[in-house]
């Protein structure tokens, strides 16, 4: 498995790890906490080692593994809100790339908030505010937004919303990351195969990993 392909399926699962829990809180108005806290704190490496680092661990990124293993898989007909925002996020990233100053803006914004993280914690509601705030600011401003269904009893909840926000913007630094490591849309048309060993091999780890957290 070369590293490559480790780093190209690895930020694509925190694509979509992003995007299923947009999905899960939309409409249960519920998220598991290490999947989100992975999810969010990965907008606060501003300077990894490598892109694991981004994530902290494997473990937590299991929900993620396993939403991209489904989607690869051959003949899944389900339709998956969770599809549909990873498509939204990687549309709206190449969108991002072309504005240097809201790319700047969104740096500088991401320290300013990453100091705020430590002070409380990353998920804490001060923080998840700041960066719907930021979301609301410079990503949702573009024609093109996704939209996000789900129970609106949750969605018109500001906490919620702010999360569903965050959350994208999450999606968003996973996207620049995929780029980043060499990854691109055809690879998911034709090297779904390559893609789908690698997804194996990760989510085999990822689960190894947490057994041995649990005992």
């Amino acid at each position: 498995m070369s590293k490559n392909w480790h780093d190209i399926t690895l930020a694509l699962a925190g694509i979509f790890q992003a995007s299923a829990l947009v999905e899960q809180l939309a409409k249960t108005g519920y998220v598991p906490n290490d999947a989100y806290r992975c999810s969010i704190g990965s907008l606060f490496i501003l300077d990894p080692p490598d892109t694991l680092s981004v994530y902290g661990n494997l473990g937590d990124m299991q929900l993620g593994l396993e939403i991209l293993q489904e989607t690869l898989s051959p003949g899944n007909q389900r339709p998956r809100d969770a599809l549909r925002y990873t498509l939204g996020i990687l549309h709206l990233q190449k969108k991002l790339k072309a504005r240097k100053d809201m790319m700047g803006v969104l740096g500088t914004r991401l320290k300013q908030a990453a100091r705020q993280a430590e002070h409380f914690t990353p998920t804490h509601d001060n923080v998840i505010g700041n960066l719907g705030d930021l979301y609301k600011e410079t990503l949702s401003t573009f024609r093109f937004r996704i939209q996000v269904t789900g129970d609106q009893g949750y969605l018109q909840q500001p906490r919620v919303a702010n999360q569903v926000r965050a959350l994208l913007l999450a999606g968003i630094r996973s996207a620049t990351l995929w780029r980043q490591v060499g990854g691109n849309r055809w690879q998911l048309l034709l090297q779904r195969k390559r893609l789908a060993n690698t997804v194996h091999h990760l989510l085999k780890e990822a689960k190894a990993e947490n057994a041995r957290n649990l005992h």
